[in-house]
């Protein structure tokens, strides 16, 4: 289940661990339409971040690597782009070779449904729709297998 949240958002129905997580619906950097309601039964990671965060910089390449990684279990990766302005941001990609979109977020209305704090920070959501974990500051690769066995598909 996705929880669609528009308007003022009250404090319960903003993003915290074992709540369904907000929706994101935009326009990302390519120019494309974004739902995360699309990927539902799939694994998910959100993830916020910008091209002057040093620490986004610095754990980019661990989600281009952990995309190809659980490719096999469906896993998709967003990027929610967080106070830095487009063009920059579209260049980072490009030459770190980031496949997933990345939604633009001009008006914060995402972040603060997120509840953000710094950046990087990232969330990481089951196939139901439902938070299971949240890494405020960078991801290193036993913080990213630790929280992604809280949403990995099980086997049949």
């Amino acid at each position: 289940m996705w929880a669609y949240l528009d308007g003022a958002r009250r404090a319960e129905d903003r993003a915290a661990v074992g709540a369904p997580a907000p929706g994101i619906v935009g326009v990302t950097l390519d120019g494309g339409r974004f739902d995360l309601a699309d990927h539902a039964g799939r694994p998910v990671v959100v993830n916020f971040w910008g091209p002057s965060c040093v620490p986004c910089r610095d754990e980019f390449p661990l989600l281009v690597e952990m995309q190809i990684e659980h490719a096999a279990d469906g896993l998709v990766i967003v990027g929610v782009l967080t106070d830095d302005p487009p063009e920059p941001a579209r260049r980072f990609v490009e030459d770190f070779g980031a496949t997933w979109p990345t939604v633009e977020d001009p008006d914060r209305a995402i972040k603060a449904a997120y509840r953000v704090a710094v950046r990087p920070q990232t969330y990481f959501i089951d196939g139901g729709g439902i938070i299971r974990s949240i890494q405020a500051g960078e991801l290193r690769a036993s913080d990213f297998a630790r929280q992604y066995a809280r949403i990995a598909p099980t086997a049949p």
